[in-house]
């Protein structure tokens, strides 16, 4: 496990060409669960990026891949707004590395990778969220969560089809079996998208190891009564932990508490149901 960045309390991104900013806070939390012997999983929280990567291949395999991107996306938080480029880059990069490194099994090393990070769209702040493998990004946003990234799984596929409804999905014996990955000696292709940034909005970047044990409606109750990243980070570990820990669990939180349509930076608001 590989762990870059934590948490912080306020941050401040300058906007280019105005005279205002972007203020984001977050907290990061890691744990390998009750029934895996390390924790493969591993994660960037640093702005202007935060993903997570479940690795795979077994023990040390799959914590080589994991720790490969974080650590090549860690590259660029030295930057403010990062592109499609610069993460197709570091995902390559990432490949590299694990061909070179230890921990390389028969099958091959490999792990999922999904995240957002700050971006600028014709000049203005966005989240470019991205995504390969079945590790998920959400939304919160007026007390209604939003999946913003789409599994590469078997079950996804199945679902797409219709020919299994989302309650056989979560029991489905081939959930674990992802379509795409970054590793494998294969070029990484993940899904890109835009979002835009808006204040008061609470972003999540986790692990299947939270959603195999919470359901969305879990996951939207505990970021909701978040008071902070950090109380919300605890309280989905805390979950996803109590209902069983099969996996290991990694979630990443950020609120967006500034933007320069929404400068003042108050305390978040309880989101509520409308």
């Amino acid at each position: 496990m590989t762990q870059i960045g934590r948490s912080s309390k306020r941050h401040h991104i300058a906007v280019p060409g105005k005279d205002a900013r972007i203020t984001l806070t977050w907290a990061a939390l890691t744990d390998k669960g009750y029934r895996r012997a390390v924790n493969e999983d591993s994660l960037i929280a640093k702005s202007p990026i935060f993903a997570v990567a479940d690795g795979m291949g077994g023990h040390s395999a799959g914590d080589v891949a994991s720790a490969a991107v974080v650590n090549r996306l860690s590259e660029w938080v030295s930057a403010q707004y990062v592109d499609e480029r610069a993460i197709d880059s570091s995902l390559r990069a990432a490949v590299a590395d694990m061909d070179k490194g230890a921990g390389q099994t028969e099958l091959g090393t490999g792990t999922t990778v999904t995240g957002f990070a700050l971006t600028l769209a014709e000049g203005e702040p966005s989240w470019l969220v991205f995504n390969i493998g079945d590790s998920r990004v959400y939304e919160l946003e007026d007390g209604e969560l939003r999946q913003l990234t789409v599994d590469h799984s078997i079950v996804q596929e199945l679902l797409d089809a219709g020919a299994i409804t989302p309650s056989e999905a979560e029991v489905h014996p081939h959930s674990n079996v992802i379509t795409r990955a970054v590793g494998f000696n294969e070029d990484p292709v993940p899904d890109f998208s835009l979002v835009p940034v808006v204040a008061g909005t609470r972003l999540l970047a986790c692990s299947d190891g939270l959603t195999k044990e919470l359901t969305e409606h879990g996951i939207r109750h505990f970021l909701t009564v978040g008071t902070s990243p950090l109380d919300a980070a605890g309280q989905l570990m805390d979950a996803a932990l109590g209902n069983g820990g099969r996996d290991n669990v990694t979630v990443v939180v950020v609120d967006v508490l500034g933007t320069p349509d929404a400068p003042v930076s108050s305390p978040r608001r309880s989101a509520r149901r409308r």
